[in-house]
Parts: structure tokens; C-alpha cells; sequence
């Protein structure tokens, strides 16, 4: 039981240390896969803003959790940072890292987004996927898509009560079958950064 135990702490200081540091560059770097990941590229011309989490890391055995700093953007300047942390519960092994970004269709989605602690539930998501595929359903629909690698990514997707969420594998193997939200916080920055 105490090797289970370390194991756990082993993982969950790995999750938090992959996904504590968020620089201008991560960014840079995360928004241009995403322009040119297909159709997640057509939301930034079209949307209010969005949130970009260049790392998000995940892991667990049996208990997991995910964890990710990133930025809040308005047409294209740095308005605020976000932090988005998961905790999920059922059969799961393992650890990976992803990238995710969220588009924000309008005002009042991005009002909603950074009221304070913003939760997804079981909504669906369109999921781009290095080397690999995913699938999605649930009552706004089905999504489906798969690419060759993290520069070659393409993405399905649409807005969901106003919000586009799309992901980006960058590596690690998790085997999951888990119940759990994620959750969000947001804090505005005092001087937006160009």
C-alpha cells in the first residue's frame, strides 16, 4: 500500500511540475500549432477571445488529477491568466501532457469563462491527437478526428454553449475510463500584455 501510495505523489508532483510554468513563448508556440491544426485555425479570426494552456499534465492510478497554467487573450493581446485543474476517480494508469486551447464565440462566453471558478462538465469536445484518434459524444453531438503528428495536427470541432474547446496531444501513454470536470480560475491582468 505505501508503494501505491508514493507512486500517487510520485505522479501528481510530476502533473504539477510538467504544467506549472507558462511563458510568452509556450504561447507563441501553442497558438501557432493551433492556426494551423485545420479548423481550430478558422476560430481565431471569428471568435471573442480565447484561453491557451500550452501544458497541461495529467496522470493517475486509480486516483488522478490534471493541471495546467495558461493565458486569456482579446484579440490577440494577454488579458488575464487561467489555471485549470482535474480530478477524476475510476480505472486509469498512467501520465500524459496535452495542449488545449479554448475559443470564447462572444462576450458573454468569455464573461462566463472569467466570473471566477468556471466548470466543464461532461460536455464534448473536439480533440486533435498526435499520432492516434479520438472520439466524442454526447448530447450536443459526435465528434471524431486524427492526425500524423503534433506539427501535422488537424481538428473537428464546433462551439458548445458558446465555447470551442480542441486538445493537442504532446506525449505520454494513459489508460482511463474516469469520472471528472474540469475546473477553472481566472485572474485579470492589471496591465494587458501586447
Amino acid at each position: 500500500m505505501k508503494i501505491f501510495q508514493k507512486l500517487i505523489s510520485i505522479l501528481f508532483a510530476l502533473v504539477l511540475y510538467s504544467a506549472s510554468h507558462a511563458s510568452a513563448d509556450a504561447y507563441n508556440a501553442t497558438i501557432r500549432v493551433f492556426k494551423n491544426a485545420g479548423e481550430s485555425g478558422s476560430f481565431f479570426d471569428n471568435s471573442y477571445g480565447y484561453a491557451v494552456f500550452p501544458t497541461i499534465g495529467k496522470g493517475g492510478v486509480g486516483i488522478g488529477g490534471a493541471h495546467g497554467k495558461g493565458g486569456v487573450f482579446v484579440a490577440g493581446i494577454q488579458v488575464g491568466e487561467a489555471s485549470v485543474t482535474q480530478l477524476t476517480i475510476g480505472f486509469q494508469l498512467g501520465g500524459q501532457a496535452y495542449s488545449q486551447i479554448i475559443f470564447f464565440k462572444d462576450k458573454r462566453a468569455f464573461d462566463e469563462f472569467t466570473s471566477g471558478q468556471f466548470e466543464f462538465g461532461a460536455q464534448a469536445t473536439a480533440v486533435a491527437i498526435t499520432a492516434g484518434v479520438s472520439a466524442g459524444a454526447s448530447t450536443a453531438g459526435s465528434s471524431a478526428s486524427a492526425s500524423g503528428d503534433r506539427d501535422s495536427a488537424t481538428t473537428v470541432g464546433g462551439y458548445y454553449k458558446g465555447m470551442a474547446v480542441f486538445t493537442i496531444a504532446k506525449g505520454g501513454l494513459m489508460y482511463e475510463a474516469t469520472l471528472g470536470g474540469q475546473k477553472y480560475s481566472y485572474k485579470a491582468l492589471s496591465k494587458p500584455t501586447i
